[in-house]
C-alpha cells in the first residue's frame, strides 16, 4: 500500500513540476515567474508543515524581489538547463530527497535511535587516471572496486531509510561510467552527483546524462591554469574547460569542487574565478579545506589560520545579497553553523569506500563494518557510528566542528575505544599518525575560531539531530562526553 501511495504521489508531483517548469521557461516576465515560485513554496509547506512556515515565508519575500541575488541565480539555472533534465532533477532532488525523504529520515531517526543520513557517498572504484599532489587516492592504488551489486545494495537499502541523494567519489568515479549510468537508470527516483576530474566527460556521456536527468557532476578545479595544473598536472585545466562547455551545451546542471590550500586560496576565491565559473555555466560549488589524510599527504598545503579566516569571510561575502556574482559557494569546513557542526557518521552523511568499508566521513579512513557483511542500518548502529551519534556536536563552536582537524584528541579516542581499523590497505595510516599531523593546526586555529565565534550572533536551528541529552544539555558537547 505504501509503494502504491508513493507512486501516485510521485506521479502527481511530476505533473505539478512539469507544469511549473513549463510556466517558468515560457516567460521572461518576472511577476509571472514569481507566482510560480510562490506556488512551489506552498507545495513545500504542505510537506513540511508549520515547522517550515517561517523559512518558506522568508523565501516568498525573496521571490517577490526581482533584484534578489538568489532569484537571479535560480533564473540563470532555469534558463540554461535542458527542460526535461530540469524536471527530473526537481522531481528527484526536490520531491524525493528534500520533501518526502527528509520526513522519512526523521521518522527513522526516532524509530532506530541512531543517525540516519540524508545522503550517502560511495566510491565506485579506487582507480584514477590522475595523481594529484597530496591526494590520498594516490596511495590507494587501483586494487578495489564496488561491484554493481554492491552499489545497488547501497542505494536500495539507503532508499528504504529515506536517502534519495547519492554522491560518487573515488578514485575517479567515471572510470566506472557504464555501471554508474546503469545505476542511475535503475534508481530513477534518486539523484546522483559524481565528483570528477572532468577528463572522461565527452559528448556521448552528456547525451546519456541529459536523457537520464538524475546525474550531475562536481568538477574539480583549483583556480587559474597555473595554480590548478601545479597540483593536478599539466593540461588538466583545459580538460575542465572542455567539460564545462559540453555540460552547458547539453543543459546539464553542474557545480564545482575546489580543494583550497595554502598555495591556491587567493586564486580560487577571486572575482575573476567566480565570474569565469558562471560564464561557463556553473552556479554553485563546494569548497573543501585541504586535509592531511594519507601517508603521502603534504601538511604544508594546509591553510594558515589567517588564510582560513579570509576564507570564511570571503565565501560569505560572495554569498551575500550585495555581491553581484550569481554563484553560491558552500564551505564544507567553515559552514558548520548552518548544519549544526559535524555532519559525518550518518548524521547527515557517511562514506563507503571502494573496498566496501563504511567510514564516518570521506576524510576519516577508519571503519568497523563493511557493505559485504552488513546492512546500511547495521553500519549506522555500529560502535564507531554510534560514537559519532552520541558525541555530536564535537564542539559547540561550529568553526571547530571536526573530531580530526580541530579536535584530534577526540578522533584518537573514538577510534581506539571502538576498535575501528584503518582502511587504506595500500599504505596503512594509524590514527595516531593522522591525529599528530592535526595537533599543531588545531591549537593554532583555536584562538581564531573562538574570537570569530564570539564576535557573531548565532541562531539555533529548529532541528539539530542531536541526541536528546545533547539537546537538553548543550554544555556536554566538546571534550566532556564519553565514547560509548
Amino acid at each position: 500500500m505504501e509503494n502504491f501511495t508513493h507512486a501516485v504521489e510521485r506521479k502527481a508531483m511530476a505533473f505539478v513540476i512539469d507544469k511549473l517548469i513549463n510556466n517558468v521557461s515560457q516567460t521572461d516576465d518576472y511577476e509571472k515567474r514569481a507566482e510560480v515560485y510562490e506556488e512551489i513554496a506552498d507545495i513545500a509547506l504542505k510537506f513540511y508543515g508549520d515547522e517550515a512556515k517561517e523559512t518558506l515565508e522568508s523565501i516568498k519575500t525573496y521571490v517577490r524581489n526581482p533584484e534578489n541575488k538568489w532569484m537571479r541565480l535560480i533564473n540563470h539555472v532555469i534558463d540554461e538547463a535542458n527542460p526535461e533534465y530540469a524536471k527530473k532533477m526537481l522531481l528527484n532532488l526536490g520531491y524525493e530527497s528534500f520533501f518526502k525523504g527528509t520526513k522519512t529520515i526523521r521518522e527513522n531517526r526516532e524509530k532506530y535511535h541512531c543517525n540516519i543520513p540524508w545522503l550517502i557517498l560511495f566510491d565506485p572504484t579506487s582507480a584514477c587516471n590522475m595523481h594529484c599532489v597530496g591526494c590520498w587516492s594516490g596511495t590507494y592504488g587501483h586494487k578495489s572496486s564496488l561491484s554493481f551489486e554492491d552499489m545497488d545494495k547501497i542505494v536500495t537499502e539507503g532508499k528504504a531509510l529515506g536517502a534519495h541523494l547519492y554522491m560518487l567519489t573515488g578514485g575517479e568515479p567515471m572510470v566506472r561510467k557504464n555501471d554508474v549510468l546503469r545505476l542511475c537508470e535503475k534508481h530513477d527516483d534518486c539523484f546522483f552527483a559524481a565528483y570528477t576530474n572532468s577528463t572522461l566527460i565527452d559528448e556521448d556521456l552528456c547525451k546519456k546524462v541529459q536523457k537520464l536527468g538524475n546525474l550531475t557532476f562536481m568538477l574539480s578545479i583549483e583556480g587559474t591554469p597555473d595554480t590548478n595544473d601545479a597540483r593536478r598536472g599539466a593540461g588538466h585545466y583545459g580538460s575542465v574547460m572542455k567539460a564545462m562547455d559540453l555540460l552547458k551545451e547539453y543543459g546539464i546542471v553542474f557545480g564545482t569542487s575546489v580543494c583550497y590550500t595554502r598555495a591556491n586560496i587567493e586564486a580560487v576565491t577571486s572575482d575573476d574565478f567566480f565570474r569565469m565559473l558562471t560564464d561557463k555555466g556553473a552556479y554553485f560549488g563546494f569548497y573543501f579545506h585541504f586535509m592531511p589524510v594519507g601517508n603521502n599527504a603534504v601538511p604544508e598545503l594546509m591553510p594558515t589560520p589567517d588564510q582560513r579566516m579570509y576564507m570564511i569571510r570571503r565565501i560569505r561575502e560572495i554569498r551575500s545579497e550585495e555581491n553581484p556574482i550569481p554563484f553560491f559557494p558552500m564551505d564544507f569546513q567553515n559552514d558548520g553553523e548552518y548544519v549544526g557542526g559535524c555532519i559525518a557518521g550518518g548524521r547527515n552523511y557517511f562514506h563507503i569506500n571502494s573496498n566496501g568499508d563504511a567510514e564516518p566521513c570521506v576524510f576519516i579512513h577508519f571503519s568497523d563494518t563493511n557493505i559485504h557483511t552488513h546492512s546500511i542500518l547495521e553500519m549506522l548502529k555500529s560502535p564507531l557510528f554510534m560514537a559519532y551519534h552520541e558525541g555530536q556536536p564535537f564542539n559547540r563552536n561550529h568553526l571547530r566542528p571536526c573530531p580530526m582537524l580541530e579536535n584530534p584528541e577526540l578522533l584518537r579516542r573514538i577510534v581506539k575505544e571502538t576498535n575501528a581499523h584503518q582502511t587504506n590497505e595500500e599504505s596503512p595510516e594509524e590514527v595516531d599518525h593522522l591525529c599528530d599531523k592535526c595537533t599543531d593546526y588545531a591549537e593554532a586555529w583555536k584562538p581564531y575560531a573562538e574570537e570569530e565565534w564570539n564576535r557573531e550572533e548565532h541562531k539555533k536551528p529548529s532541528y539539530e539531530n542531536y541526541t536528546e541529552e545533547k539537546r537538553l544539555h548543550p554544555e556536554l558537547a566538546a571534550f566532556e562526553h564519553p565514547v560509548s
